[in-house]
């Protein structure tokens, strides 16, 4: 019994070693670019992982006379034999400020992303549908998102 939980923990821990080292940085920052059917919104975002798999980032993106403020969560799984390459699925809210109203939506994206071996960069795309909950509410499946950051550590 004691090999057999000896064994298992070792396959944990290697484990465990293996997807630290693929998700190869804690905190980038960058410009965000949300475009598609609509308005083109570009603006400063950063990206910090809490914990091996979850990440929070945030953004202020500009564009077509809005303001949009947004946070969301994302799960990010590293992609075997790709070196640097996760896939990623998240959910957050966001507002959006212009023509004198605000409106609130909900932000789901599915996206994979690559961090350049050896270089603090870092690229995300992403499908970002835009669901706003006010005004008549609205549902746009026809967004997506670029990330260009630099890796801060």
């Amino acid at each position: 019994m004691k090999k057999i939980l000896l064994a298992l923990s070792a396959m944990l821990l290697i484990g465990a070693a293996q997807s630290l080292k693929a998700q190869s940085y804690r905190t980038a920052g960058g410009l965000f670019i949300d475009f598609g059917n609509g308005a083109t919104l570009v603006g400063p975002h950063v990206k910090h992982f809490i914990n091996q798999n979850g990440a929070i980032q945030g953004m202020v993106l500009f564009g077509n006379g809005l303001t949009a403020l947004g946070v969301e969560y994302s799960y990010n799984e590293p992609i075997r034999n790709a070196a640097g390459l996760m896939w990623n699925v998240g959910v957050g809210p966001q507002a959006a400020f212009g023509d004198g109203s605000t409106d609130f939506l909900v932000r789901p994206a599915l996206g994979l992303e690559y961090k350049v071996p050896n270089a603090p960069i870092n690229f995300g795309f992403d499908w970002r549908p835009a669901w706003q909950l006010t005004h008549g509410s609205d549902f746009e499946a026809g967004r997506f998102g670029i990330a260009f950051r630099y890796v801060f550590h």
